[in-house]
């Protein structure tokens, strides 16, 4: 029997949700454990309560909505993503995730279809990062890799702390930390970057994420004036940070498989003036690759050519290595029911690689896992003109029913 689900019912319920938390160029704030995020929890907890579904909600606020299968002493197969999102973000990043598994319940009450195995649909809190810092701690939590009291000490930038907030918009839960346990996990999200589109292919099935590093690099050299002192003499930071960058871009940019990625996001110059050379800078180096080995060599590189700026320009360099995500490889047999679920639709697909990081990297930890990426239009992700096309939302929401009923009813499909 065919199961399809209500494209326009999961477009409606994402214009719905975009209601909560509006920016004024069409796009989204709702930052983790605000107002705004405990409203859009509430309407899909109504949501999913209006279909029979019940809520749980674990120590650091994790919500698992569950549709009772035939097998309730099975472990659930799951899917989710987040609600929360940038201060100026998009109306799909995280949000798709969660309101197609609201559409796969509704989709399966609709027709009277109860699966073996019970379902749970996830939203994962603060997966951002933009509120408190690390992003994906709750799914982390979940996973293992934050203590509770960690991620539950989490400061803002007015010192309110992840318990705090919880406590604060009602969302502390008492169910414990890595309960329930998952039979299969998949995430459904947008692109967020271009090759889907393109490519011209609608479906992304997603084999793992790629390794990230982040670093906190400062070079101090020496202020100076900027015209009694001759070139041969200055110890430039700004100078030496060009170098940096340009090196490392070279390369990035020689790699023929495409597979390096390095991104300077902050920059920041101690006392700027025009005619002062700059004696000190602070920036943020990210590395990513696909192969951890790769990722290996590619931190060796940086080091040397953060090493060679002593000599070349005089400047002394420290950098501290803040955060490290290894390569993920999702699960084959998740990896398999996402494909045999595309090819079903016969619309292009692709197997590939995440170049960001998603809830699905700690659930992965301790669940088969895998993701399902759709386009979203020219790259754009984390802005307010963050687009998905209501076919394409449909089409991998309809992969996603198809893939968690085979897992659903598959009762080996465990950990």
């Amino acid at each position: 029997m065919t199961v399809s689900i209500d494209g326009q019912r999961l477009w409606e319920s994402l214009m719905a949700m975009a209601e909560i938390g509006p920016t004024a160029n069409g796009g989204n704030c709702r930052l983790a454990l605000t107002e705004e995020d405990a409203a859009g929890r509430r309407l899909l907890i109504e949501w999913c309560e209006a279909i029979g579904c019940t809520v749980r909600v674990d120590r650091v606020g994790n919500l698992f909505i569950r549709r009772p299968g035939r097998r309730d002493d099975l472990d659930p197969v799951a899917t989710g993503s987040h609600l929360d999102t940038q201060p100026k973000g998009g109306r799909f990043d995280g949000i798709l995730g969660v309101l197609a598994g609201l559409e796969v319940f509704r989709t399966l009450h609709d027709q009277g279809i109860v699966t073996e195995r019970p379902l749970e649909l996830v939203v994962w809190t603060n997966e951002e990062g933009s509120r408190f810092a690390p992003a994906m701690v709750a799914s982390g939590a979940f996973a293992g890799e934050f203590s509770e009291e960690y991620t539950l000490s989490r400061a803002d930038r007015d010192g309110v702390t992840l318990g705090q907030a919880l406590a604060a918009c009602g969302f502390a839960g008492e169910t414990p930390l890595g309960e329930p346990r998952l039979a299969s996990f998949f995430e459904l999200h947008i692109e967020q970057g271009p090759v889907l589109e393109e490519e011209g292919e609608a479906i992304g099935v997603v084999t793992g994420v790629q390794g990230m590093r982040w670093f906190d690099v400062a070079l101090r050299g020496q202020p100076a004036h900027a015209g009694p002192t001759p070139m041969a003499y200055r110890r430039d930071a700004l100078a030496a940070c060009a170098r940096l960058i340009d090196r490392l871009q070279g390369h990035a940019l020689a790699d023929s498989s495409g597979g390096t990625r390095v991104t300077f996001g902050c920059l920041e110059i101690d006392s700027p003036s025009r005619n002062v050379i700059p004696g000190e800078v602070r920036l943020t180096v990210d590395l990513r690759h696909v192969v951890e080995a790769e990722l290996d060599a590619l931190e060796a590189r940086f080091d040397r050519e953060l090493a060679a700026l002593t000599e070349a320009f005089g400047v002394e360099t420290a950098s501290e290595r803040i955060w490290a995500s290894p390569v993920v490889n999702f699960d084959a047999g998740c990896i398999d029911a996402v494909e045999r679920a595309a090819r079903a639709q016969g619309v292009p697909w692709r197997r590939m690689m995440s170049g960001a990081g998603h809830d699905a990297v700690y659930v992965s930890r301790v669940a088969p896992t895998s993701m399902i990426f759709i386009p979203c239009r020219d790259g754009i992700s984390h802005n307010e003109a963050e687009y998905a096309t209501p076919e394409h939302c449909a089409l991998g929401a309809q992969v996603l029913l198809d893939a968690m009923l085979e897992r659903a009813n598959t009762l080996e499909a465990s950990q």
